[in-house]
């Protein structure tokens, strides 16, 4: 008897939004199916599928032993959230090639359910940053005798939801600084700013109304400026890694000497980046807005705004709501929409 081939082997979620993404949230049921395409006739030991969450820092540093020594040093933790597996069709153990408990599976495709249920625990926003990721997945395995699994993983979306309709994200956000310039024996007059924005919560696709004054007494040409920068902070062995990135900017008038320029909400969009990582005790995202003045041959003089990006977005009325498939209005993508299925 000639034994058929696999075609495929396929994982479909069960998506409940309408961008049509798997995006889940801690304590939902992720439920989808594994469909098996077949020519011919085979014989599987079993079907099985392995779901796992967990976040994942590496990095590694060079240092000197010595004069002519050096060595690398290698830096990684990792917080494993669920691991869940289950056996689809067939029975657990694969370890041997007996002919025994086979299963036939004829010509055609065939689609097996699978379902479980996410930990009530917070979960890490999923994440891919330089140093780290958090990641959530499902894996398919196809066992059959005498012959290498077939394997397949496919990733979800987890959000750990952010809803900014709290207090703490609606406070305004304020602040001024001052700054006298010195050359040599002679002193200019201060150049002065202040900067408020109207809450600290906001969601990607939002734009940041920047209330400022910016008054220049000092002898030189000056720019003011805001930008808004993301740091990914990675923990591992007692020891910190940052990456500070740049995610937006704008530039207002030159102001030369004794000019005031004045900002009556100023927008600054906020691109699809992710949201705020706040609860993960090894990857922390976050975000600030810097308001400054740029002065030529000297230190700028800045402010920093701490700003939280959230999921749940901005509802004038008092209606909320945390549930995912409320979410589908939500600008995600910076996910990039492209999870894939990983052939092994």
């Amino acid at each position: 008897m000639v034994l058929g081939k696999v075609k495929s082997l396929t994982i479909n979620f069960d998506c409940l939004n309408d961008s049509n993404i798997p995006v889940y949230s801690s304590g939902d049921t992720v439920s989808g199916r594994v469909s098996l395409e077949v020519t011919g006739e085979i014989r599987v030991k079993s079907l099985k599928i392995h779901a796992r969450g967990h976040a994942k820092v590496r990095w590694t540093e060079s240092r000197n032993a010595g004069s002519n020594t050096a060595y690398t040093q290698n830096y990684t933790e990792e917080v494993e959230y669920f691991n869940h597996k289950d056996v689809l069709l067939g029975h657990e153990r694969d370890d041997d090639n007996s002919e025994e408990g086979l299963h036939t599976i004829h010509s055609g495709r065939h689609e097996y359910a699978f379902s479980f249920e996410l930990p009530q625990i917070p979960l890490a926003t999923s994440f891919e940053g330089r140093h780290g990721s958090v990641r959530y997945w499902v894996k398919a395995e196809l066992h059959r005798p005498w012959l290498l699994p077939v394997k397949l993983k496919k990733e979800f979306t987890v959000f750990e939801h952010i809803d900014i309709n709290t207090p703490s994200l609606l406070s305004p956000q304020a602040g001024t600084k001052e700054k006298t310039l010195c050359c040599w024996f002679c002193t200019s007059g201060p150049i002065s700013l202040s900067a408020k924005i109207e809450r600290k919560g906001y969601t990607p696709g939002e734009s940041i109304q920047i209330f400022a004054e910016i008054e220049n007494c000092s002898s030189r040409m000056v720019v003011p400026k805001a930008t808004i920068y993301q740091t990914q902070a990675f923990y591992a062995k007692g020891k910190i890694k940052e990456v500070k990135q740049l995610v937006a900017n704008l530039r207002g008038e030159s102001l030369s000497s004794g000019k005031t320029e004045t900002w009556n909400g100023k927008q600054l969009k906020i691109p699809p980046v992710s949201p705020s990582i706040l609860d993960c005790s090894i990857i922390r995202v976050e975000y600030s807005l810097m308001v400054y003045v740029d002065i030529p041959g000297a230190m700028d003089l800045f402010l920093n705004l701490p700003l939280v990006i959230g999921t749940i977005p901005l509802h004038p009325f008092g209606s909320r709501t945390s549930s995912v498939s409320s979410q589908g209005s939500m600008n995600m993508s910076w996910l990039g929409l492209t999870l894939p299925e990983r052939p092994e």
